[in-house]
């Protein structure tokens, strides 16, 4: 049953095609053979097809394998170009929080990330998970400053509006007797962007957002894991610690509940 499983799965995903038509190629002209319906020359030329077919099956996957030896040969030398290490987005984020039970954020507003997954925050609070997040602080000059880092220096109240924005969508969560508990914020002027899920789990995740200096092209975000970037990892994860220990919890000043 599980050869048969393994078989199905190959045929409906692409894989071993070429393996699996030469074993098929095969067995029609050992049967035709055995029962004489095909003349030698039919059979032969059919062998030969097959054996083309075998061939151009191995030829793929050394190709296959040398490309991989290749590319784990250049990251263990540290020579991987930019583009294999960072990315332009966290576009599993929600999927990826989702069973996370300690989760932190650092941001500027936030304004992206808690639209698109306050729903799955909401939800991972109510079944007992810790959230922490820190965003700059909405008085005083941080929102000014985010804004002359920007691509609008002399508009910073677009930064107060996306704030605004990030509050309201964190207020209305903290008012919710059943996460009220588990949600905390804390205002903070970020240098980098981070999203911690389980950091202290075999299976933790750690994006780091590197943010882009009067630049419209995005921010610049790579991932680290324990089992894989081990002090890497262990040093966003003190960074993440070091922020919310500078940083003063929010209260009705900031626009939350007392």
């Amino acid at each position: 049953m599980r050869f048969l499983r393994r078989v199905r799965h190959d045929l409906s995903s692409g894989e071993n095609l070429e393996i699996y038509v030469t074993a098929l190629l095969s067995l029609t002209l050992a049967v035709l053979g055995a029962l004489d319906v095909a003349g030698g020359k039919v059979l032969a030329a059919a062998t030969l097809a097959t054996l083309a077919l075998l061939a151009g099956g191995l030829l793929g996957s050394r190709r296959q394998v040398a490309e991989l030896a290749t590319e784990v040969r250049a990251r263990a030398a540290g020579d991987i170009s930019a583009e294999d290490f960072f990315s332009g987005d966290k576009p599993e984020l929600v999927q990826q929080i989702r069973g996370a039970r300690d989760i932190g954020i650092v941001g500027v507003s936030l304004a992206r990330t808690l639209r698109n997954s306050i729903d799955e925050l909401e939800r991972r609070a109510v079944s007992g998970s810790v959230i922490r997040i820190a965003l700059i602080d909405p008085s005083g000059t941080a929102p000014a400053e985010a804004a002359r880092r920007s691509t609008i220096p002399h508009r910073p109240e677009v930064y107060q509006n996306r704030l605004r924005t990030s509050i309201d969508l964190l207020r209305e969560l903290l008012e919710k007797p059943e996460v009220r508990d588990r949600v905390e914020v804390r205002p903070f002027v970020p240098a980098f962007g981070l999203v911690l899920l389980d950091p202290r789990r075999p299976g933790g995740i750690i994006h780091v957002d590197v943010y882009s200096h009067s630049s419209a092209s995005g921010d610049a975000v790579f991932t680290l894991r324990p089992d894989r970037d081990g002090h890497w990892y262990q040093h966003f994860q003190a960074e993440f610690d070091r922020v919310w220990e500078h940083g003063r919890p929010a209260d009705a000043s900031d626009g939350f509940p007392g």
